[in-house]
This record gives structure tokens, sequence and C-alpha cells, in this order.
């Protein structure tokens, strides 16, 4: 068995596994049921470590449903007077 990656046009990315000799026949959306398209994706990517496969779900996610930001997070950047600035 493969796994082969689908998109939905409603619904988003999903994942099917079947038989390499299936590999073509459409998919149904596990969510709404309509026929999704095969996307095809480089290979491997199971095998990426944890916290990296979350960061590239997130970005793939963030493609179909951007998030919506209301304030800066993180930390704010030191823009401190240093070597090779002008004034």
């Amino acid at each position: 068995m493969a796994l082969y990656a689908f998109e939905c046009a409603a619904c988003g990315p999903f994942d099917v596994s079947r038989p390499m000799a299936e590999a073509g026949a459409p998919a149904a959306c596990p969510a709404c049921g309509a026929t999704g398209r095969r996307v095809f994706t480089s290979p491997g990517l199971a095998r990426m470590p944890p916290g990296l496969r979350r960061a590239r779900d997130r970005e793939e996610k963030s493609a179909h449903e951007p998030e919506v930001v209301s304030a800066p997070s993180g930390r704010p950047l030191h823009l401190g007077h240093g070597h090779g600035h002008r004034h």
C-alpha cells in the first residue's frame, strides 16, 4: 500500500492509502464526499523530523486557509546602532 495526496476544491488536502495499481483512480474527500484531484508531492516527507513536518503541513494549509494574525508574534528585532550603519 502506498500513500497518495489528493486535494478537494472545498475542503483542502487529504491522503489516501491504496495499492499502487489504483494510484490514478479518483478519490472521494473524506469530509464532503466530492471527488478530489491527485496532487504530486516530494517523496519521503513522512520521514521528515516531526517539527519540520508540522511546519511544512502548516505552510501547506495556509495556502488554502490563510491564518489571520491580530497581533505581532515573536520577539522584536534589535535595531541597535552597530557597525556599518550611517546616520
